[in-house]
């Protein structure tokens, strides 16, 4: 299990840097949304805040993944982003799900391989 990690972790951070470069300039095509996912994007943007945020988070944790920095707060910053991609995909946007499942199996996994880390704040009586 211990030989995955590097590459899980590998993976995962690319996955974060490359799409959230996209989204800044567009270089990699995206299917078209469906109505609910056009409508729930649009509300999103209509913030003028909200996915420029997401995106240069996102863009911090891929890197933080890549170069093996911080990756215990990284892969705490990036699950809410994770679970609400798997959310959005398996009920507003089924096309995505394959990648949503994927995203949360890689979180998952690094998770559980990073657990150490976690143990003094997992404590129930600080």
């Amino acid at each position: 299990m211990k030989k995955l990690v590097t590459p899980a972790r590998i993976i995962f951070g690319l996955v974060w840097v490359i799409f959230s470069l996209n989204f800044f300039f567009q270089f990699l095509p995206m299917p078209p949304p469906s109505e609910k996912m056009a409508a729930f994007a649009g509300a999103l943007f209509q913030t003028g805040y909200f996915f420029q945020f997401v995106k240069i988070t996102e863009l911090v944790v891929g890197v933080l993944l890549l170069v093996n920095l911080f990756v215990p707060l990284a892969l705490v910053v990036i699950a809410p982003i994770t679970i609400n991609i798997f959310l959005v995909h398996t009920l507003l946007d089924p096309s995505g799900a394959p990648m949503a499942i994927a995203l949360v199996a890689l979180n998952v996994f690094l998770g559980v391989s990073y657990l150490q880390a976690y143990r003094p704040m997992l404590k129930a009586k600080a």
